[in-house]
C-alpha cells in the first residue's frame, strides 16, 4: 500500500520538452543551399572564365563559410531541456548539443520559480532555486515561448504544492 501512494506521489503533474526554435526547417535549408551553391557555382565559373580565378575562390569560400554558419546553428539546436513537475519533486533535465546531460533535482515543496521581466521585451531570464541552488530554465526560448512556459511552470508548482 506504501508503495502505491510513493509511485502516485511521483506521477508527474506537468512535463515540458523545451528546444531552441530554428525559423527555417529542413526543406528550406536545402532549397536555400541549392539556390546558393548554383548561384556562387555559376558566378565562380564565369570570374575563372575571364580570367579573374581569385573571385572565384572567395566564391567557394564564401558559400563554405555560409554552410559552416548553418551547420553550426543547426547543431546547437540539438540542446533541449525536459522540465517535469510531480508532487514530490521538481525535475530539469538539461542536454548540451554534444548529448550531455545534467540534472538538477528540487523538492517540489521548497522550489521556487524567479521570472525576471522588462518593460519592453517581456520575460528575459527564469530561474528555479530551492534548498540553496538554482539552475535558469529556457534561457533559448523566444519571447513568446518564455511567457507561456513560465505560466504553466507556475500553474503547475501551485497545483503540486496545493496536494501536499
Amino acid at each position: 500500500m506504501e508503495g502505491n501512494l510513493e509511485q502516485a506521489a511521483d506521477q508527474p503533474i506537468f512535463a515540458a520538452e523545451l528546444t531552441p526554435y530554428r525559423s527555417l526547417g529542413r526543406k528550406g535549408y536545402r532549397i536555400l543551399f541549392a539556390v546558393t551553391g548554383t548561384v556562387c557555382f555559376l558566378h565562380a565559373i564565369f570570374f575563372m572564365a575571364t580570367g579573374a580565378w581569385p573571385i572565384g575562390l572567395f566564391l567557394g569560400l564564401d558559400f563554405l563559410l555560409l554552410y559552416g554558419a548553418f551547420w553550426l546553428n543547426y547543431r546547437s539546436a540539438r540542446a533541449r531541456e525536459e522540465v517535469t513537475v510531480s508532487r514530490t519533486s521538481l525535475s530539469i533535465r538539461k542536454f548540451t548539443p554534444a548529448g550531455r546531460m545534467t540534472e538538477h533535482t528540487f523538492k517540489t515543496l521548497w522550489a521556487r520559480f524567479f521570472v525576471q521581466r522588462h518593460e519592453e521585451f517581456g520575460i528575459t531570464s527564469m530561474m528555479v532555486s530551492g534548498e540553496g541552488r538554482g539552475t535558469e530554465v529556457g534561457s533559448f526560448l523566444n519571447p513568446d515561448d518564455r511567457e507561456s512556459f513560465a505560466k504553466a511552470l507556475t500553474g503547475a508548482l501551485a497545483t503540486a504544492k496545493q496536494r501536499i
